[in-house]
C-alpha cells in the first residue's frame, strides 16, 4: 500500500517551500543592486537630479517614481553589458554579480530580455511618450552592447552614449513633471543641452582608461589623437560654460563662477600627464572630493557632483529666477 500524505505534512511541505523562496528574495535583490552599484553616482543620481531640476515637478512624491524608473532601465542596460564582458570584469571588477558567482551568464542573459517588457509596461503606465523613451533605451542598449557600438569608432560611441542619456532624461523628466505627455521649453532645452554635453565631453572618462582601452582595441579620442586630445576637453567645456550661462540666464557673477570652474577643469586635462592626474581631472569634471583618502585606487573617496551637476542644476535656476523670453511660451 502506498503511503498517504496527511494534511499536516502537506502543509509543512508548502510552508518549507515558501520559506526557502522568501529567504532567496534578499539575496536576489542584493544581486540586482550589485549590477547597478557603480551606476548610482554616474547615471541614477545625475539623471534623476536633472529631471527634478528641469521639470515643473508636480509633487515630491514623484521623486521615488523617477528614481525607480531610471534604476530599472539602468538595470536593463547592465544585464546586457555585464553578460558580454564577463572575463574582463573578472579581472577588473570582481565584485560584480557574474564574476562573484552570484548568478550565471545564462541567467543574466535571460533576465536581460525578460526585463524589456517590464520596462515598457511600467513606462506605459505614465504616458505613451514615456513608453517611447523606454523603447528608445531598449534599442540603444541593443545597439551599444549586442551590436558592439561600444567597440566602434569614438564618434559612434559618443553619439550612442549621448542619445542614451537623452532617452533616460526624457523619460525621467516626463515622469517628474506635471504633464507626463510633454516637455515644456525649459525641460526640452535641458535635455538637448545635456545630450550635447555628453556627446562632446563624455570622452573625459577615457583619459584615465587608456591602457585598458588600448589592450582591448577600443578606439577612444585619447588613443586616436594622443597629442590633441586634451584640447578636445578644454574648448568644449569653455564653450558649454559660456553657452549655458547665456541659455539659462545666469547673473554675471554666477556665469563668471561657472565659466571659471569649466576652464579650471579643462586646464587640469590640458596639464595632465599621469593616470592619477586624469582621475583627479575627471572627478572635478563629474564630482568634487568631500573627503579625500590618499589611497585613490581603493575607491574610498567620498564624492559629490560638481561641474556636470552644476550644468544639470541650471534649469532649476532658470525656472526659479530668470526664465528668459524663449522659455515663457
Amino acid at each position: 500500500m502506498a503511503p498517504t500524505t496527511t494534511p499536516t505534512a502537506s502543509l509543512r511541505g508548502h510552508l518549507s517551500t515558501v520559506t526557502r523562496a522568501l529567504r532567496g528574495v534578499p539575496y536576489f535583490l542584493h544581486t540586482l543592486y550589485l549590477f547597478t552599484k557603480s551606476d548610482f553616482k554616474t547615471t541614477v543620481i545625475p539623471v534623476s537630479s536633472l529631471a527634478i531640476a528641469s521639470a515643473p515637478i508636480s509633487s515630491p512624491l514623484r521623486l521615488p517614481h523617477v528614481v525607480f524608473w531610471v534604476w530599472l532601465h539602468v538595470l536593463q542596460f547592465d544585464f546586457a553589458n555585464q553578460s558580454l564582458d564577463a572575463d574582463e570584469d573578472a579581472k577588473n571588477k570582481s565584485d560584480r554579480p557574474i564574476p562573484a558567482k552570484r548568478i550565471t551568464i545564462a541567467q543574466t542573459r535571460l533576465l536581460r530580455w525578460l526585463i524589456v517588457p517590464v520596462c515598457w509596461r511600467l513606462s506605459a503606465l505614465y504616458s505613451v511618450e514615456t513608453f517611447y523613451a523606454s523603447v528608445a533605451l531598449a534599442a540603444l542598449t541593443l545597439l551599444y552592447n549586442e551590436l558592439t557600438a561600444h567597440r566602434r569608432h569614438w564618434i559612434i560611441r559618443n553619439v550612442v552614449n549621448a542619445l542614451g542619456f537623452a532617452s533616460f532624461e526624457v523619460g525621467a523628466t516626463l515622469i517628474a513633471g506635471a504633464d507626463p505627455t510633454r516637455l515644456d521649453a525649459i525641460a526640452l532645452g535641458s535635455v538637448l543641452a545635456s545630450a550635447g554635453i555628453f556627446a562632446t565631453t563624455i570622452h573625459t572618462q577615457d583619459f584615465k582608461d587608456v591602457e585598458g582601452d588600448r589592450a582591448i582595441g577600443r578606439q577612444t579620442i585619447p588613443i586616436v589623437f594622443p597629442s590633441a586630445a586634451r584640447y578636445t576637453v578644454l574648448f568644449p567645456l569653455l564653450a558649454w560654460s559660456l553657452g549655458l550661462s547665456v541659455l539659462w540666464g545666469l547673473s554675471g557673477v554666477l556665469g563668471a563662477l561657472f565659466t571659471t570652474l569649466g576652464t579650471y577643469v579643462g586646464v587640469l586635462y590640458l596639464r595632465g600627464q599621469t593616470i592619477h592626474e586624469y582621475q583627479v581631472a575627471f572627478y572635478w569634471y563629474n564630482r568634487v572630493f568631500l573627503l579625500r583618502v590618499m589611497a585613490m585606487a581603493d575607491g574610498s573617496d567620498v564624492l559629490s557632483q560638481l561641474w556636470l551637476s552644476c550644468a544639470h542644476s541650471l534649469p532649476a535656476y532658470c525656472r526659479l529666477y530668470s526664465e528668459p523670453y524663449w522659455a515663457r511660451a
